[in-house]
């Protein structure tokens, strides 16, 4: 280890909670890995998995210096829990730099962005920009106090409709003038993961839907020019009915679509069944997914939470979740169903910050400590096993690791009728890795780790534990 990575360890382990992996050069730009096209990796090879939550815009606060303080206390405690992923959205009142008039950037708001960047460079933090999120031209105002408004009325005066901005070329000029001017200022500075075009673009109000899968081909190309070192992307809203399937079909098809992202909630009021299921099996069904959609794509499941039926609010149950079983869930399930990186969770501060859930990242961190899903040629595979067990593994050439998730506690068991995870003992697993010689066990929840022995016959005791498990198997 370099003198100069050993001193950055260091001084996150000064935190409280010394995370387990190395912080990422921040010199390197994130790109599709050349070696393995389901994942990512800088621009020295690297492998890259970002690890993060949305922390998209703070929630009732306006001044530049509270801004500023939001994003240093939420960076810092993301990093010293081995964060190095989040995203922003470009487009809300506090950092929208076309805010006055059409065709005119504010260069105070730019600066603004500017240090919140350095602020993300500090803490070794990536950063997702999504450039527009507006669902009408006028009319939309923010729908509660702490939301952000769902219009843009600076376009209003040569825009008529959301339909003439996206078929004329006059909206699209206002887009793409708007892209300019970030990329001449953003697109040269490795800090920035990449760029999503619109936050779930189908939510926009126009008759013909058809009109925006137009406009995200064109788009894709377009910003792609002009940003050409970093990732661009699409979005779509909550996968949550049979209807929404063929739509992140053809999305995740697209192929300047450089990422297959998947947003899903946990909402009662959805037509899909899944969504009302377990949580690791909502976010698992979501990555399998998009893998079957695109299966030589990253595959990240981008905004994932829990809501009141049909979106009426952050889910209720996150006062109960104290522990972040949910938390737990949404990181490990994606990741060990083949996505390219753990859920990456929305409510960041009405659920994740005000639980004081931070250490759930530290906890996936470290759980796949020193695994190379690229170096290991990774195979992901989800299987039933007795007792209520479920077995999330990726299989790997030298190393395989699996979580084991116990059915038998879910967000209905513990969160609504008040039942304690059941403690599972004297399990005994079949060794699942061929000529595999050692087997660890990592337990999250105490944030330990033990030896085991395989047995000649492959079998292998499982110690003690509740809700889930990290096996890691080496040959």
């Amino acid at each position: 280890m370099s003198v100069r990575k050993l001193v950055i360890t260091l001084l996150y382990c000064s935190f409280g909670e010394c995370f387990a992996q190395i912080p990422p050069d921040s010199t390197f730009f994130v790109q599709i890995s050349q070696r393995d096209a389901r994942y990512l990796a800088l621009s020295d090879g690297s492998t890259f998995i970002p690890v993060g939550a949305n922390i998209c815009f703070p929630r009732l606060i306006t001044q530049e210096t509270e801004v500023l303080a939001y994003y240093d206390r939420y960076f810092r405690r993301l990093a010293a829990n081995g964060g190095n992923f989040t995203r922003i959205w470009l487009s809300v009142p506090l950092f929208e730099v076309e805010n006055k008039e059409a065709g005119s950037y504010d260069l105070r708001q730019a600066e603004r962005i500017d240090k919140v960047l350095i602020l993300a460079k500090k803490y070794n933090i990536r950063v997702k920009f999504c450039l527009e999120h507006f669902r009408k031209i006028t009319n939309s105002p923010a729908p509660f106090p702490s939301s952000v408004p769902f219009d843009r009325p600076v376009y209003a005066a040569d825009i008529a409709t959301m339909e003439e901005f996206f078929l004329s070329e006059k909206g699209k000029k206002h887009y793409l003038d708007r892209v300019d001017f970030l990329a001449k200022r953003y697109g040269n500075n490795p800090t920035v993961f990449g760029w999503e075009l619109w936050n779930e673009v189908n939510a926009v109000n126009v008759k013909q839907k058809e009109i925006l899968l137009k406009w995200t081909r064109e788009m894709l190309v377009e910003v792609k020019k002009r940003l050409p070192r970093q990732l661009v992307m699409q979005t779509l809203g909550s996968f949550d009915s049979e209807s929404a399937s063929e739509l992140y079909r053809t999305y995740s098809q697209l192929p300047q679509n450089q990422l297959a992202q998947v947003h899903r909630y946990l909402d009662t009021g959805a037509a899909l069944a899944v969504c009302q299921a377990p949580m690791d099996e909502l976010g698992s069904d979501a990555v399998q997914t998009l893998k079957l959609f695109s299966p030589d794509k990253p595959v990240i499941l981008s905004e994932v939470g829990g809501v009141e039926p049909h979106h009426a609010g952050p889910l209720k149950l996150y006062e109960k979740d104290t522990l972040g079983t949910l938390l737990h869930d949404i990181l490990f399930a994606p990741f060990f169903s083949g996505a390219a990186a753990p859920g990456q969770s929305w409510h960041w501060d009405y659920y994740v910050e005000k639980n004081n859930l931070w250490w759930h990242f530290g906890r996936f961190a470290e759980a796949v400590k020193g695994f190379d899903p690229i170096a290991e040629k990774a195979e992901s595979l989800v299987k039933s096993l007795p007792d209520q067990l479920k077995m999330y593994g990726l299989y790997g050439t030298k190393t395989t690791l699996l979580w084991l998730r116990d059915g038998a506690a879910t967000w209905k068991t513990e969160l609504v009728e008040g039942q304690p995870a059941r403690t599972v003992s004297g399990q005994l697993l079949q060794n699942p890795m061929k000529n595999a010689r050692n087997v660890s066990f990592y337990d999250p929840w105490k944030n330990r780790w033990t030896k085991g022995k395989i047995t000649a016959d492959g079998t292998f005791h499982l110690p003690e534990f509740g809700r889930s498990l990290i096996v890691k198997l080496e040959k």
